[in-house]
């Protein structure tokens, strides 16, 4: 262990008999300070509760603020005590540099839990991040850390005409620099759009289409302030991005299409969510409309992904565009015996006695066909909950109509086939013999 460490010069001030109490002070100082911070953040992250749109991350922010808080003021009497009896510092750089793994470890699991959807890949960013910083803070404290600097700064391959050198700290760094831009830059993003989806002055399309192009910004920034960073020079991008340019004009030119009518449906206010819509011979409520795509839940809870050039291309039966009143049709058969005024009297009144069935347009009965068998009724009832779906109601309609047509005599035939026996020659020849 080299004696100009943290860890180095705090054992050989204890061999060697450093004065006691100035270690009991700096450990009591520390002490002091973290408690302090404690009742701090306790008193003001208890007395400040922030809205859910002005969430900064994922977890309790008392927590960050009491860490930082702490390492702060340890900070600040490390370099006090340094001004004044001089020295290093001796236990309180020790407790530094643990309260700055604690901060830190405590940070990166509030941001990354925010940006990152549950899962195991957020667990594994996190730990990875949580063993990065521990390495590198207990690697400053033990005095290794310059050693593996160097190690890492020696080992590298030649790229390019210019035979630039490029070592595994260089990956390292640029690694660590877009990785810092992309999550700051997706941190801004996902903030953002917590704020603006709050915002009901708006319609929601509008706050999609401002949170999707505030976060494709953001991340594009970032990562263009991240690659010089890390040493790439963004001028080579020019032949990726004619690359991706003939893609998009061949083989992504689906895809393409269908992130440019997302954001048109978005833009022109054509669908909403909540709307009730039939496309491509699926019918369902709109549940989300993202970048590609756009998720439509069938009243049978199955939820169909549509392509969402399909909803400009295509015709799309919206039932909820102007008005959220949509009517049902119910088609009843009563023969011909029965009284045709009463039977369609008693279909309103079913109607009438379901909750969901609203009394403005009013229900309405109708004769719709005449067949063989029988007359066919025709019952419209409007609704304004389409997004319940129709088969309980329809259903309860059916069950009520049934009970009305049989109190009131009425008849529901069926169908029916009469078969008659024509007498041909050969058996009128052989009933001859056995009537003789």
């Amino acid at each position: 262990m080299d004696n100009d460490s943290v860890i180095g010069r705090l054992v050989q001030n204890l061999t060697e008999g450093a004065d006691r109490n100035e270690i009991i002070i700096q450990v009591a100082v520390a002490m002091g300070a973290i408690a302090f911070s404690f009742f701090v953040a306790r008193f003001f992250c208890t007395r400040i509760q922030p809205k859910a749109h002005w969430k900064f991350g994922k977890g309790d922010f008392e927590n960050v603020a009491f860490a930082w808080l702490s390492t702060l003021l340890v900070w600040a009497a490390k370099h006090g005590l340094t001004a004044v009896h001089g020295g290093d510092g001796g236990p309180l750089e020790v407790i530094l540099g643990l309260l700055l793994v604690w901060a830190l470890v405590r940070t990166g699991k509030y941001v990354l839990g925010h940006v990152i959807p549950d899962g195991g890949f957020q667990r594994i960013v996190i730990r990875v991040f949580n063993v990065i910083v521990l390495l590198g803070v207990i690697q400053h404290l033990f005095g290794v850390l310059p050693d593996a600097l160097a190690a890492l700064d020696a080992h590298g391959i030649s790229i390019g005409k210019e035979k630039r050198e490029v070592t595994l700290l260089d990956v390292l760094k640029g690694l660590a620099a877009i990785f810092l831009a992309v999550v700051t830059g997706l941190w801004i993003s996902r903030v953002t759009e917590g704020r603006v989806m709050a915002a009901d002055s708006m319609e929601v399309t509008t706050r999609v289409v401002i949170s999707k192009v505030v976060k494709i910004a953001v991340v594009l920034v970032a990562i263009f302030v991240a690659l010089p960073i890390a040493g790439i020079d963004i001028t080579t991008l020019s032949i990726f991005s004619g690359a991706v340019g003939v893609g998009l004009g061949f083989g992504l030119q689906k895809i393409a299409s269908n992130y440019v009518s997302g954001f048109i449906v978005l833009l022109d206010h054509s669908l909403r969510i909540g709307d009730i819509i039939t496309v491509d011979g699926r019918r369902g409520e709109v549940t989300a409309i993202e970048s590609r795509y756009t998720v439509i839940k069938g009243a049978d809870g199955v939820e169909s992904i549509i392509p969402n050039e399909k909803l400009i291309t295509d015709s799309v039966n919206h039932h909820t565009y102007s008005d959220p009143k949509i009517s049902m049709v119910i088609t009843v058969t009563v023969s011909y015996e029965s009284d045709v005024e009463k039977a369609c009297e008693l279909l309103v009144a079913a109607a009438k006695s379901q909750q969901r069935v609203i009394p403005d347009p009013p229900a309405a009965a109708r004769v719709k066909l005449f067949r063989d068998h029988g007359i066919d009724l025709e019952l419209t009832v409007w609704i304004t909950d389409p997004a319940v779906g129709d088969g309980d109601l329809r259903s309860d309609i059916y069950k009520a109509i049934l009970v009305t047509y049989r109190q009131a005599g009425i008849e529901i035939p069926y169908p029916r086939r009469d078969v008659r026996l024509l007498a041909t020659p050969a058996i009128q020849e052989t009933r001859s013999p056995s009537a003789t």
